[in-house]
């Protein structure tokens, strides 16, 4: 998700010491560390409330599915027929030639 180098951590790292001060540092990490952990656990929570009440139907759900961008993936983008693939934008064949119709034309 994130791309930080060394050169930006240790860059954090010192406006952290600079703003909490060494003595705060700490306790500042500790309660940062404790917040995300009770945000995931609350994300998990999530999650498993939403298979729960979709019911053994959706049993493989993914709740990943359900970000727009994935979902045009997944169901359009996945399929290898030659028809589908005439509709892609030449930038999505991954280097093969779209089909051609003599008839269309």
């Amino acid at each position: 998700m994130f791309n930080i180098g060394m050169g930006e951590f240790l860059v954090l790292g010192l406006l952290a010491v600079l703003v909490f001060g060494p003595d705060q540092l700490p306790k500042a990490a500790k309660q940062v560390g404790s917040v995300l952990r009770q945000l995931r656990r609350m994300a998990d929570s999530a999650k498993s409330d939403i298979r729960d009440g979709l019911g053994p139907e959706f049993k493989d759900f993914d709740v990943e599915d359900l970000n727009p961008k994935r979902f045009v993936q997944k169901h359009f983008w996945e399929a290898e027929d030659e028809d589908e693939a005439a509709q892609r934008p030449v930038s999505q064949l991954n280097g093969r030639r779209p089909p051609f119709d003599d008839e269309a034309t």
